[in-house]
């Protein structure tokens, strides 16, 4: 009998030469002595082997004969299952004499015949994986072998692998893993699944399918950038398919870094102003640093202001949804905010005074739920008080976070501590935010890197002895804020919004444009800006006023509105572009469309009387709310909102004279002090805990 397509079976079900002579001669033929005639038939073939001992077979059509004397009608088949798993090998054969079967197996080179298997039927209980086949023979001598069939036996499967009620069809037991290969660099994926049959294997990239990769092993030998993409697997026999997990591949270039992020994503908030407790100053100008850093980074930030219990619970389930595998992630909040027994909250501006446990967010939920995402990177930054209230109550119920090696706590100050914001001329600034602009942008490990942070606060005398900044990590690689930005192979996720939208030009009757740019300074406040274009002949000494027609919105509006942060427009843009602005603030508010009325007052030299003209525009609240552009769970990733269309400009002119300007802006009135707090159960995700101020 031939071996098995030639000898044993590689990882791959490839077979290896061996002899087979000397084991395959047993009863009923006994043992083949030279001249004796043994009818072997090569598995698959329907032809039958010469006479033992080197003798040619016999032709013409006695041979023929011979040939057909024995057929087999039902093939044994492949299978893949769990090790303890119960199945039956079956042959099937028909003859002009009554037919005897013999089953034999093979493990690695060792081949043997299995004593007491002589029947149609092999049952087996799976223990290792081997290699079987049956010969059948009749009583004339003639012997025909069936097809190897190879009995695949996985020793360690998941928990509930293979189902209860599993019926043969394919089931994933190892999904490919991502991977980054240099340029020239062999390439190896692996997907392996259970079945019964086998099952067959077809690997696609990008979607499309690649007519040579077949096996359960994708090899590439030699890696072209063209061969990065996402990979996936399918599995299939005559029960049905079975897809692995999609994995992204990086080519890169020889001598590229080690590290890499699939996509940088960060949630900046910073709450200013406080319905029941102190206003603060400093979180206004950390945000807004800390994004132009991150941006300068390849991050996609998102910086709000002055968010509520509810708006900010909204925000972050936004950002946790646009994580994903390979990520680096930063959440960063300067605020009001307390510890208890490790467990950090910040404050929301509507947290009522004294705080009760349904008014404050936990910051190691929303971590926990940071790492399910299997995030590469996982940074959290804290620049609020650290004090301790209620010692004695039960700690609140927050699972232990995963050992993944990839979480960074950074706080601003060391427990039962507070932190202190320092005044810089018109604006104040956090002491931990003075000096983490320093050092954010180099290209070191990031913990390293809050090192040095902590070591110039160290040595700031205006807070020796008060703060003392404190870092916190689990982090086994050498992963940094610069690292670059491989994309996963599908459509890189946007979070954050445009800062700047298409300006646009509108005309009065009188025939003076004027140009509108929406400038945003962080993802939920932004500036109208009017500008007036090349003045006409016919009009002289024109002046521009821009203000929100009043409804029941506007109220709030102001309420949120900053009176400083014109400061913070000024050092971005040119004085002479903001001649006339108007301060949209606390956007995610809006519940409709936003109406502004701009008024041009201007002389008509011909009578030298003053006159003025208004022109109406509308923002759709579509377009203002919008700070996350697309979503991850979208399928297709929708096109991305054109603002040109979001944004509608009415020019229906207006005979009165308007009044009220953008620069008149109300300032917030001061709040009461809080009192301790009481602590959070922390039931649900993202439920608040309750918060201190910051100093």
């Amino acid at each position: 009998m031939p071996g098995p397509a030639g000898g044993d079976f590689s990882e791959e079900g490839v077979l290896h030469t061996q002899p087979w002579e000397c084991w395959l001669h047993h009863e009923p033929f006994g043992p083949c002595c030279p001249g004796e005639t043994c009818r072997r038939r090569v598995p698959g073939t329907g032809t039958a082997a010469g006479p033992a001992g080197g003798r040619p077979g016999r032709g013409g059509a006695a041979g023929e004969a011979m040939q057909e004397a024995i057929t087999i009608t039902e093939q044994p088949v492949s299978v893949s299952v769990p090790v303890g798993y119960s199945f039956t090998l079956r042959c099937r054969a028909q003859g002009h004499s009554s037919l005897q079967y013999q089953w034999f197996c093979q493990y690695q080179s060792d081949c043997r015949l299995i004593p007491g298997a002589t029947n149609q039927d092999l049952p087996i209980i799976a223990e290792q994986t081997q290699l079987y086949t049956c010969r059948v023979n009749d009583l004339h001598r003639n012997a025909v072998f069936s097809d190897w069939v190879k009995v695949e036996v996985h020793q360690c499967v998941a928990r509930g692998l293979p189902p209860r009620l599993w019926q043969g069809e394919p089931v994933i037991v190892l999904n490919p893993q991502e991977q980054r290969v240099e340029v020239g660099q062999p390439l190896q994926l692996q997907c392996a699944a259970m079945g019964v049959p086998a099952p067959s294997y077809q690997w696609y990239r990008n979607g499309n399918l690649l007519e040579q990769q077949k096996r359960k092993k994708l090899r590439i030998t030699h890696t072209r950038v063209s061969d990065s993409g996402t990979y996936l697997c399918c599995a299939s026999n005559s029960h049905g398919e079975h897809w692995s997990s999609a994995v992204d591949v990086h080519i890169g270039p020889r001598g590229s870094g080690k590290f890499f992020a699939t996509g940088k994503i960060a949630l900046l908030v910073g709450n200013n102003l406080y319905q029941h407790h102190p206003n603060l100053m400093a979180p206004v100008r950390d945000v807004f640093e800390l994004r132009h850093l991150l941006e300068h980074l390849g991050f996609q930030v998102v910086s709000l202001l002055d968010l509520n219990k509810a708006e900010m619970a909204t925000a972050v389930t936004e950002f946790l949804q646009l994580l994903g595998k390979g990520v680096y992630a930063i959440f960063y909040y300067a605020g009001h905010g307390y510890e208890h027994l490790g467990r950090n909250y910040m404050v929301p501006v509507d947290a009522p005074q004294p705080y009760a446990p349904e008014n404050c967010i936990s910051v190691q939920r929303i971590l926990q739920k940071m790492q399910q995402q299997q995030t590469a990177l996982n940074i959290i930054l804290l620049d609020t008080c650290r004090k301790w209230y209620n010692p004695g109550r039960a700690l609140s119920q927050v699972q232990p976070l995963e050992p993944w090696g990839n979480t960074v706590y950074g706080y601003s100050t060391s427990e039962d501590a507070e932190a202190y914001e320092l005044q810089d001329g018109e604006f104040s600034s956090g002491i931990f935010m003075k000096y983490l602009k320093k050092h954010i942008l180099q290209e070191k490990k990031v913990t390293h890197m809050l090192e040095d942070v902590l070591e110039d606060i160290g040595r700031d005398p205006l807070v020796t002895g008060k703060q003392v900044m404190e870092i916190k990590h689990t982090l086994k690689e050498a992963r940094s804020l610069t690292d670059p930005i491989c994309p996963s192979g599908a459509a890189a996720e946007r979070w954050g919004h445009g800062h700047e939208l298409p300006s646009r030009t509108v005309t009065f009757p009188c025939g003076a444009r004027v140009q509108l740019r929406f400038l945003r300074l962080f993802s939920n406040l932004m500036f109208v800006c009017a500008k007036p274009l090349a003045p006409l002949a016919h009009i002289t000494e024109p002046q521009l006023l821009l203000h929100q027609l009043e409804t029941d919105a506007v109220a709030i509006q102001r309420e949120s509105c900053l009176d400083h942060v014109e400061t913070l427009l000024a050092s971005v843009y040119k004085r002479e572009e903001l001649d006339c602005i108007f301060q949209l603030c606390a956007l995610q508010k809006i519940q409709t469309d936003v109406v502004l009325q701009l008024d041009l007052h201007y002389t008509q030299p011909s009578t030298n009387q003053r006159t003025c003209e208004s022109l109406q525009t509308t923002l759709q609240k579509s377009l203002l709310r919008q700070f996350v552009c697309q979503r991850k769970d979208s399928q297709p990733a929708p096109a991305r909102v054109c603002p040109q269309d979001a944004l509608g400009l009415g020019t229906e002119p207006k005979g009165s004279l308007g009044t009220g300007s953008g620069h008149s802006l109300p300032s917030s009135s001061p709040s009461t002090f809080s009192s301790e707090p009481e602590e959070n159960d922390e039931s649900e995700l993202a439920l608040p805990g309750p918060g201190q101020d910051r100093p």
